[in-house]
């Protein structure tokens, strides 16, 4: 495969904005002329190896934060907008999308608020009579919506965030010792732990500073409720400024955020950073391995991997999800080039939906996306029942990959054949972006591509695609 070039403009121009320099003396620090910088810069040419080296050596920045990330999230996101029949007459190349992806991300991010916008008025034209009687009907993003994309263009890392879980971890000895460190903290802020006979998790009564666990509930699910309690009681000044810079529409968005924020310091403390990436690196990301090395859940240590990307210090990007039984994707991320569809389910060809009919095991797959990238997913049920006879189970599933070129650093890839071609599956994102003609699971037909319908056959498909 053709190594691809680096277009960052977006990204070298914030940087020197940054560092408060002139193209002219950014341009001297990194050996080229200010023409070339220029042209770098607006993604009229990409970005040469001299350049990335200076970026290393004079910045010290970590190359890896120019990879085109947040523009292939831009990309697939404007990709699913376009896909809407609203545009069917006026459909922009692929080429157009990348160049305002990297040239031009707030016009971008704006491109997707307004289609956004348009979705949500549709779906409440479609039912008048219940619009016409309420008088909060609004425009702005559904509080889940608008935090779900908030972590998903973070990267999935909150820095700040991140670090505190870490100290607070490595402080009280290390994530060993974190069950007994969240209840002495809690302790310390007056708050009295008891484990109860009930189906809630977690109850916290703030006037009698009781924090109430369900006895029935896993032990690890039982200390990441005691973490998400030190979260919203010892960092609240953190998470409420963390908050603050997002800037969220609603009350409710913002209230949302608070608890995906306290669950990402839980996560974080179960897993400090620097152990559990070096833990990862030694056992081959072995998922039970690690699960079993920090007292976390599988769905856990798939979640953390996915969030080992702080600058200088990242581990394999993976890309993470998980789908309910409807092939809803209720979890979302990656920190690869391959992106989730914003709208619906996911590509019925991957292993995460046969994840159901085989309970209890690991699925390995070879994939490969219609942009030719080569993938390896692992795939697993994550079934959780209530702990009583009667009470309903939760039934997901959750995949976790990364690109194949990391087979090495991965032991679910050891005896798969991933030098042959054919060994690779062909999946997709969404139905509407994907252009292969012969796919048996097609739902809808592709956008960018014409149909030719013959009445006197019928093949897998009831049309033909040009």
């Amino acid at each position: 495969m053709a190594t691809q070039k680096l277009y960052a403009g977006a990204k070298l121009r914030e940087l020197r904005t940054r560092l408060g320099h002139t193209q002219k003396d950014f341009a001297a620090k990194l050996g080229v002329s200010l023409p070339y910088l220029n042209q770098m810069e607006n993604n009229n040419r990409p970005v040469s190896t001299t350049v990335v080296l200076s970026l290393a050596q004079e910045f010290g920045l970590d190359v890896t934060e120019l990879s085109a990330g947040d523009s292939e999230r831009l990309v697939s996101d404007m990709r699913e907008a376009i896909a809407d029949p609203l545009f069917a007459d006026a459909l922009p190349p692929l080429a157009d999308l990348r160049l305002a992806a990297s040239n031009a991300p707030g016009f971008a991010h704006a491109f997707l608020e307004l289609h956004r916008t348009y979705r949500q008025m549709q779906e409440r034209l479609a039912s008048l009579d219940e619009v016409l009687g309420r008088e909060d009907a609004r425009t702005t993003p559904g509080p889940w919506e608008e935090v779900r994309d908030f972590f998903h263009y973070c990267d999935n890392y909150i820095d700040a965030v991140d670090r505190a879980a870490e100290h607070f971890a490595n402080k009280e000895g290390g994530h060993r010792n974190i069950r007994v460190a969240a209840v002495s903290a809690l302790g310390n802020s007056g708050v009295t732990v008891k484990f109860v006979d009930t189906d809630k998790a977690r109850v916290f009564d703030p006037e009698k500073r009781e924090l109430s666990l369900s006895r029935r509930a896993p032990p690890e699910t039982q200390t990441f409720q005691l973490l998400i309690q030190v979260a919203l009681i010892k960092q609240d000044a953190l998470l409420e400024a963390t908050l603050d810079l997002a800037r969220f529409h609603t009350a409710e968005a913002r209230a949302i955020a608070k608890i995906g924020l306290a669950n990402y310091f839980a996560g974080a403390a179960l897993m400090p950073y620097a152990a559990f990436h070096q833990e990862a690196s030694d056992c081959r990301h072995d998922v039970e391995v690690l699960a079993g090395h920090f007292g976390a859940s599988i769905e856990q240590v798939a979640h953390r991997l996915s969030t080992l990307q702080r600058p200088g210090a990242k581990g394999i990007p993976f890309f993470f999800v998980r789908v309910d039984q409807a092939g809803t994707i209720t979890k979302r991320h990656s920190a690869t080039r391959l992106q989730f569809a914003r709208f619906g389910g996911a590509c019925p060809l991957w292993n995460v939906h046969r994840a159901f009919e085989l309970p209890g095991q690991f699925l390995r797959q070879l994939a490969e996306t219609p942009d030719g990238v080569r993938y390896i997913n692992l795939a697993r049920d994550v079934s959780k029942p209530a702990g009583r006879f009667g009470a309903p189970v939760r039934r997901y599933a959750i995949a976790l990959g990364c690109e194949v070129r990391h087979a090495k650093d991965l032991v679910y890839a050891d005896g798969m054949d991933i030098g042959r071609d054919g060994a690779f599956e062909p999946i997709g994102i969404s139905c509407r972006i994907c252009e292969r003609t012969k796919c048996h699971q097609r739902a809808v037909p592709p956008l960018e591509r014409k149909l030719r319908v013959d009445p006197n056959l019928r093949d897998v498909l009831p049309y033909q695609i040009d």
